[in-house]
């Protein structure tokens, strides 16, 4: 190490402790950017101070002379270790970075717009338990009296269930002009995620297509949840499914394709499985909750029937969702002249 640099240090040191006083100590502090400079590490000042200490005191006894070695040898490992530390740090702040840029890029493409559809009030609400979400809603509508919805949940989080996700997209966005029947449109994006998507990412999807002109909704599910149906004149709500594996698991896939017509105050509610998982603090709610809230909201609006079934279930568990949270409504409303 460099011998002006213990020299001067032993002054600055015998200085201080001569009059240890303010000034003495911020001379001391000032000199420490020698150190800096001269890329001096902690443990060479350590050795530095023990050098400078035993020429001021040569009767230093040996106890506290070997306690410098020890002390020594603690911060080699210890500065090793806050290395290591650091650059943890860095690649978190790094990681952490890329995730809030792949947070805005889905949000952009993930973008959807309600269909306005004659005599069809339609809300939704998603919510994702982390910054990305593996839950997916694309409205399609084809004319001024058809409009369609897919509903999808990626089994997987992360940057990885998002880009699934976009391939679903992708898928939907190729739609226009095509068939858009339930059975149709399963098959399509069955074949696009069966190409593309890694065998270890599975995509769920309940997708329905509403037509006002006999205000009926036919729908199809890949491995997803039921939807809920409400119907008015009973006050009763009877689940929606239809059978069809998962999305990508095979190429050759047959989904069944079902049909309701609703009248007047129906509803139906299409979910994800983090509004059927919601748990708390004694386990999972029981299935008649939820459709107890929907019965209760019925005579309101799609999106406040929506918005109210998060309130009631997200705050069961204090707003803390484990699972992304995605509902969408479609609501039968009164006939327009």
């Amino acid at each position: 190490m460099p011998q002006d640099v213990v020299g001067q240090y032993k002054e600055k040191l015998q200085q201080y402790i001569d009059r240890p006083n303010e000034e003495a100590l911020y001379l001391g502090q000032q000199f420490s950017r020698r150190f800096i400079e001269q890329e001096i590490s902690p443990e060479e000042v350590i050795s530095i101070h023990k050098i400078a200490l035993s020429e001021m005191s040569p009767d230093m006894p040996d106890e506290l002379v070997n306690s410098f070695d020890y002390l020594i040898e603690m911060m080699i490992h210890y500065g090793l270790a806050l290395k290591e530390h650091q650059s943890l740090i860095r690649r978190q702040e790094e990681i952490q970075m890329e995730i809030n840029v792949a947070v805005k890029v889905q949000k952009t493409l993930l973008k959807t717009k309600i269909p306005d559809v004659k005599e069809l009030d339609i809300g939704f609400i998603t919510e994702p338990a982390k910054k990305m979400s593996g839950d997916y809603i694309y409205f399609l509508h084809d004319n001024k009296y058809e409009t369609s919805v897919a509903v999808a949940d990626v089994i997987g989080k992360g940057i990885p269930a998002a880009l699934c996700m976009t391939m679903i997209k992708f898928g939907m966005d190729g739609l226009h002009n095509e068939n858009t029947s339930p059975q149709n449109v399963l098959d399509i994006v069955n074949r696009i995620v069966e190409k593309s998507v890694d065998d270890s990412m599975f995509i769920s999807m309940f997708y329905g297509k509403y037509d006002a002109r006999d205000s009926s909704f036919s729908y199809g599910s890949a491995g997803h949840e039921p939807a809920l149906l409400y119907k008015a004149s009973t006050g009763i709500i009877t689940e929606l499914d239809a059978k069809g594996l998962l999305l990508g698991v095979q190429a050759d896939v047959t989904y069944e394709e079902k049909s309701v017509v609703l009248e007047e105050g129906d509803f139906i509610a299409m979910i994800t499985d983090g509004v059927t998982e919601i748990r708390t603090d004694t386990g999972f709610i029981d299935s008649e909750v939820i459709k107890s809230i929907l019965v209760n909201a019925k005579d309101e609006s799609a999106q406040t029937i929506a918005d109210t079934i998060y309130n009631k279930l997200a705050g069961l568990q204090d707003f803390r969702l484990r699972d992304d949270f995605t509902i969408v409504i479609f609501k039968k409303g009164n006939k327009m002249v």
